[in-house]
């Protein structure tokens, strides 16, 4: 089938509008589908967390829910849509280095399954809010492991310097956080968490992360604190270019189960469950961005192509220098002629979605195509000189349909107030 799922681009353009957000729903059923049934073991339960950062909409939080996935929330935001949805409170693990106070009433109110502890004063504010209701909740402890994984610096999570989680430098710290969450008769401590990063390609990182994490949950065991989950988070890769080689979904599922039967047996057997995160890797290489393009322009070294949108619908090429591979809808058979830049129309020279890429001769009115866009372009997208967000659709087999509409002037200004009031 031609287009995307069957599903011509210049066609959903007429139908939906410019830009647009187009994602391949097969494909995310094929992911999800994948990681639910390879992350299985005989000895442990199992759990695979949609990480909703990825892309969070009430139409991929019901996939996720769908497939029997828990998921991973970091924002009042996030669990608010996850709620709307009807999705089931006890399977939402509640993430987030600086949670607020509103933020976790909001969650204790809700009967949310899991938080993940992610300082001492996070742990404070649980117990403050928690000691007067008639309620109780689990907890796992957010753990900075001190491993690498070899991805750009903004999306390495877990180096000695990360604003993430508690070090495993200062254990006592954790200890003591431990026994006061676990002393409050209140809060049950089921185990700990990690996250080393985004777009790993190397499943070694995993063995190692898996090896440090027993190692610490031993520690914990024998201080008393009962843990049985091990949480180790996502980091998946993802395909933007030929530089990018994701390991199989089966192949890394194998590898962290494996390892982790290996190193239970170690410390003995004392652990019941294991975890993964994965958001990118279900969602990037389903999603599509459709742009239109507009002016062209030479200079002395570059053949600038123009599309309506840009850094507003994807921050990551100026955030930090990603990669994508792109097309020109109906061209595809044509060959290169020119390498363009392929830049936004934001008032920042920055914004530049594609610093060169061989296409076709590109013409104004022409569809370009950027792939693997299913991850963090929605999430992370702005009002910068006040664009609206483009509309989100679902594509499967030939059918379309609108999963978030596309943003009017009218809804963008409707929280201003031209006055002000007291």
């Amino acid at each position: 089938m031609s287009g995307i799922s069957g599903v011509k681009e210049q066609d959903l353009i007429r139908q939906y509008g410019s830009p647009l957000f187009v994602y391949d729903e097969h494909e995310l059923r094929q992911k999800l589908q994948a990681f639910t049934s390879c992350f299985r073991s005989e000895t442990f339960a199992t759990r695979v967390l949609y990480a909703s950062k990825a892309f969070s909409c009430k139409a991929m939080i019901s996939l996720a829910a769908e497939y029997g996935c828990g998921l991973d929330v970091v924002s009042g935001g996030e669990l608010y849509t996850a709620l709307r949805t009807g999705f089931d409170p006890s399977r939402i693990w509640f993430h987030g280095n600086n949670k607020t106070p509103a933020e976790i009433r909001m969650a204790l109110d809700a009967k949310v399954g899991t938080f993940v502890v992610d300082n001492e004063m996070e742990a404070e504010e649980i117990l403050a809010q928690i000691k007067d209701r008639d309620t109780e909740t689990d907890v796992l402890l957010r753990i900075n492991p001190g491993i690498e994984a070899h991805t750009h610096q903004y999306i390495v999570t877990a180096h000695v310097d990360s604003k993430f989680g508690f070090s495993l430098l200062e254990k006592d710290v954790i200890f003591d956080t431990a026994e006061k969450l676990q002393d409050s008769g209140k809060v049950r401590v089921r185990g700990i968490h990690a996250h080393i990063g985004s777009q790993i390609f190397d499943k070694q990182a995993y063995v190692e992360l898996i090896r440090k994490m027993f190692s610490f949950a031993k520690e914990l065991h024998d201080r008393g604190i009962a843990v049985t989950d091990i949480n180790l988070g996502g980091g998946f890769g993802a395909y933007y270019t030929p530089e990018d080689h994701p390991v199989p979904v089966k192949e890394v599922c194998e590898t962290i189960l494996q390892t982790c039967e290996e190193e239970n047996e170690r410390v003995g057997g004392f652990i019941r469950q294991i975890l993964i995160e994965p958001g990118r890797s279900i969602v990037a290489e389903a999603g599509y961005t459709l742009y239109t393009v507009g002016y062209l322009k030479q200079t002395p070294n570059k053949t600038y192509a123009f599309v309506d949108g840009g850094m507003s619908d994807n921050i990551r090429p100026a955030l930090y220098q990603a990669k994508y591979e792109a097309y020109l809808a109906g061209k595809e058979n044509l060959p290169a002629e020119t390498d363009y830049t392929i830049a936004g129309k934001c008032c920042e020279s920055g914004d530049i979605l594609i610093e060169s890429i061989p296409l076709p001769k590109a013409e104004k009115g022409d569809i370009l195509v950027m792939k693997t866009t299913g991850a963090y372009g929605y999430s992370m997208a702005s009002h910068y000189n006040k664009l609206p967000l483009p509309a989100v659709v679902f594509v499967n087999e030939g059918r379309a349909r609108t999963v978030i509409e596309r943003e009017s002037y009218e809804h963008m200004t409707e929280l201003e107030l031209q006055e002000g009031k007291s």
